[in-house]
């Protein structure tokens, strides 16, 4: 994932938690904002201290950033994503992980589940 692909700046980030749309479940928080003239999807990451220690918070980023690029086909492109991960995220292995973002973008409507894999 390349840094055109990142959130980093506060004001983006403010961005998309005030005119962007919230969606949630156990593991995850997302927050999408459609974007005009957008060819890829940004995300941004936020792993409060509440998940874990320094180890586990780098691994659940991780965890993440690999999902959304194995998924990125299936994402909506025009979108800003901004991921929160709750405590509960800290327990789940890559595949839990990865089920789990699908769920709650399927629920936020911006996942295109194909059906020929």
């Amino acid at each position: 994932m390349n840094k055109r692909q990142r959130i980093k700046k506060n004001e983006d980030f403010q961005k998309v938690f005030k005119k962007g749309k919230s969606f949630a479940n156990r593991q995850f928080v997302v927050y999408c904002l459609k974007q005009q003239d957008q060819q890829a999807f940004r995300i941004g990451l936020s792993v409060s201290k509440k998940v874990g220690n320094a180890v586990t918070r780098v691994q659940v980023k991780r965890y993440i950033r690999q999902a959304f690029l194995e998924m990125k086909d299936e994402v909506n492109q025009d979108f800003d994503y901004v991921i929160i991960a709750r405590t509960q995220a800290a327990m789940l292995d890559f595949h839990e992980t990865k089920k789990s973002l699908q769920h709650v973008l399927k629920v936020a409507r911006v996942y295109k589940s194909s059906t020929n894999r």
